[in-house]
């Protein structure tokens, strides 16, 4: 159940778009690998707060959407400083396999604190079991994003790469707006 409520859930999320820019920029198989690390470590934490907290977690999802957003404002920034690496740097980051998966692993992870997947993970939680959700919701979660990591890849070798980044950095920015704004709704 929770593989399927959460791979639909997850289905135009902004992680698929983070996804789909990570695998159009570092190998598939390093961007599956963060993804899937980052996953079963917030759905971990997910299904915990669901077992043991139930909804006391509710009362902070506007810090939460506020800190996620200042957190994608800053990928956007970063995402905008990776155009003035040299060529010698940029292949670099392409072929180090460690730092591609601790760069997908930490954005994946900063980007579903608070998301409607890691919600829906801890509305499960309290309904049932923890382990079968805790599996269930990383194997959906991950079958979505790769569904978007096959699109990246395809389409970061037909785009040049300018127009990824700058795409990218615009997403960033664009969905750290949303997060602060509906933190600061849910707030007031």
């Amino acid at each position: 159940m929770s593989t399927a409520v959460i791979f639909v859930a997850e289905l135009g999320d902004k992680s698929q778009l983070m996804a789909m820019t990570f695998a159009a920029r570092y190998r598939v198989r390093d961007v599956l690998i963060g993804i899937t690390a980052a996953t079963a470590i917030v759905h971990l934490a997910s299904v915990g707060i669901g077992y043991w907290i139930g909804d006391a977690f509710a009362d902070q999802q506007h810090w939460i959407s506020i800190v996620a957003g200042v957190a994608f404002l800053g990928f956007a920034a970063w995402t905008l400083r990776g155009d003035e690496l040299t060529d010698d740097e940029a292949d670099k980051a392409r072929t180090s396999q460690g730092a591609a998966i601790l760069a997908v692993g930490v954005a994946f992870f900063l980007a579903e604190l608070g998301d409607k997947t890691m919600l829906a993970t801890i509305t499960l939680a309290t309904q049932e079991g923890w382990f079968g959700t805790w599996v269930g919701s990383t194997v959906g979660m991950v079958a979505a994003d790769a569904l978007a990591i096959v699109v990246g890849a395809v389409l970061g070798r037909k785009l040049p790469e300018h127009v990824i980044k700058y795409g990218a950095a615009a997403l960033f920015a664009l969905f750290g707006l949303i997060l602060i704004i509906d933190g600061v709704r849910i707030a007031l």
